[in-house]
């Protein structure tokens, strides 16, 4: 896997962007996802896997809790990855990870935690597309057919009906991604998508040591994060605009408002 260290700010958009290019559309039209964390040892593990214990057997419990007492507060269409996207967004823990199709957006979730102002962040890059033609017959075709390069929850609930079939499809674990409806303005605004394993159990970090060309990891430096940090509010990537409401525009005035160095 290609693991690149971003000397200024410049520097990033540069390794963000590379190979934007599309031949086909005569485009910049880029078919990569951005995942930021602010620490970059961690792993890209699903909130599922973060409870520990047996998750994997937890997980159609915990799904099937979710849409029994949601109803009383959700609408939703009866659609099962429709449910499953619904319950990610609202921090039911599965095993869906979190991405955009931006990658300034990645850079703010790399750099906005001012507690871990110290440590090294990153941004994991992955081209969806390529990904995609290592999946199943029968999910690829559906793909090709709708002549998409990320699948609806309308279009997966189609052709695999339930997390359970999804294991059963293939015995070599493989990876899709998954665009969520816009069920509110944070969905919209942090152009989402998520990714899914066809194993519970498999973090995307073993997945990745079985694929290393299709992914690769930029490092944003500890002393480079208060830089990245200016340049992205100005550039209006902050808390205000991707957690629409007076939360968001909390987290947002509290980082802005802090000290450079926290107080001894």
């Amino acid at each position: 896997m290609r693991i690149e260290t971003a000397e200024n700010w410049t520097h990033l958009q540069d390794l963000l962007l590379d190979g934007a290019w599309n031949d086909q559309l005569g485009r910049f039209r880029s078919s990569c996802a951005f995942r930021g964390l602010s620490d970059a040892s961690y792993p890209l593990d699903t909130t599922l896997i973060r409870m520990g214990g047996a998750f994997d057997r937890l997980e159609q419990h915990l799904l099937r809790n979710f849409k029994k007492y949601a109803h009383r507060n959700v609408m939703a269409r009866d659609s099962y990855w429709h449910w499953l996207a619904l319950a990610q967004h609202h921090g039911l823990p599965t095993r869906l990870l979190d991405w955009t199709h931006s990658p300034l957006i990645a850079a703010h979730f790399a750099t906005a935690s001012t507690e871990k102002g110290d440590l090294d962040g990153a941004i994991w890059r992955i081209d969806y597309e390529r990904p995609h033609k290592l999946l199943p017959a029968s999910i690829h075709q559906a793909l090709q057919k709708e002549g998409a390069n990320t699948f609806t929850t309308d279009m997966l609930n189609q052709i695999v009906s339930s997390l359970e079939e999804l294991d059963r499809m293939s015995e070599e674990p493989f990876l899709l991604f998954l665009e969520p409806p816009s069920m509110d303005d944070r969905i919209v605004n942090q152009y989402a998508l998520f990714s899914v394993m066809s194993n519970a159990t498999l973090g995307l970090d073993t997945w990745i040591a079985e694929h290393p060309q299709l992914c690769s990891k930029i490092v944003i430096p500890a002393a480079l994060k208060w830089e990245i940090r200016d340049k992205l509010d100005q550039c209006n990537i902050t808390e205000r605009v991707l957690f629409p409401g007076l939360e968001g525009l909390s987290r947002w005035l509290r980082r802005h408002y802090s000290p450079k160095s926290p107080p001894v």
